[in-house]
């Protein structure tokens, strides 16, 4: 419960910042009602849009290809198990040729949801690591979690949007302080779409703590789900992996860069929480639901 908590709290942060430069932005053209009304009406167009086309867009951009029971009978009977366990409508599933090991689930809603694995998972992992992985993935579309980080992006991505419109709008301002707008401006341009992503990051990595949760108590077997993580930070830290998509890093299980580019202050900046710390939160889980101590 204290993951949605903070989630929650992100978004309410997110939501003032919004508000925050609709106000701002319509105060500098002379009413700051203008301003907030036109900035909700843009937040409800951008998230419009994000809600329907969000798993389109995913699919197409990762090439991936749905298959049925004949095509892929291990992965789709595994999916359609824990779909059954979890009390959810059996999803659409697919195949990527992403060149790493990797999963990650889109949709609007239960009713609409797709679980994808790349050909390297599978080639990878055994059935109860495989099964360990698509029970995150199940869990994400049972938390909400795919229109959840949905919205999230979208309104990072206003942020930056609105806030580089203020900056043209100041340089082409002829007024006699328009050199301090111009300024200030700037400011907002730099420092307020860092924030809004620290946040889209803060709720992202919040969403996969939840959803290694609900897995791991899906299959009753949360060590299953580490050894897994573990393999895929490996296999996506390989040389190999020329995944080379940063905007859509947070929709796979665990980071596509694997360690490659988490190191140093950078790390402020991830997609994902540590697979160290993951497995550490597996461990505690395994010892409530099994009882085994891990030292």
């Amino acid at each position: 419960m204290h993951w949605r908590l903070r989630t929650a709290a992100m978004f309410a942060t997110m939501t003032a910042l919004l508000v925050v430069i609709g106000m701002l932005v319509g105060d500098y053209f002379g009413n700051w009602m203008y301003g907030l009304g036109v900035m909700l009406v843009i937040s409800v167009a951008f998230n419009m849009f994000s809600y329907f086309c969000s798993k389109k867009l995913a699919l197409s951009a990762h090439k991936v290809r749905i298959v049925t029971y004949e095509e892929e009978p291990r992965l789709y009977r595994i999916v359609e198990n824990l779909a059954m366990k979890a009390g959810l409508p059996m999803p659409e599933v697919g195949v990527s040729d992403m060149p790493m090991p990797n999963a990650f689930a889109t949709g609007r809603n239960p009713k609409d949801a797709a679980v994808v694995a790349t050909r390297q998972l599978l080639n990878l992992l055994n059935d109860d690591e495989l099964e360990g992985v698509m029970a995150h993935e199940l869990s994400h579309v049972k938390n909400r979690d795919i229109l959840v980080m949905s919205v999230a992006s979208t309104m990072a991505s206003l942020v930056s949007y609105v806030t580089r419109m203020a900056v043209w709008a100041a340089i082409f301002n002829n007024n006699d302080n328009g050199g301090g707008n111009l300024l200030i401006a700037l400011l907002a341009d730099i420092t307020l779409p860092i924030a809004a992503a620290l946040i889209q990051l803060g709720v992202s990595r919040n969403r996969e703590y939840l959803a290694d949760e609900s897995g791991g108590r899906l299959t009753g077997r949360p060590m299953a789900l580490a050894s897994a993580l573990n393999k895929l930070e490996s296999g996506c830290s390989a040389k190999s992996n020329t995944y080379d998509n940063p905007s859509t890093a947070n929709m796979w299980i665990t980071n596509p860069f694997g360690q490659k580019k988490t190191r140093g202050l950078i790390n402020i900046f991830r997609t994902h929480p540590t697979t160290p710390d993951r497995i550490e939160r597996l461990k505690k889980l395994d010892e409530e639901i099994n009882g085994v101590h891990h030292f």
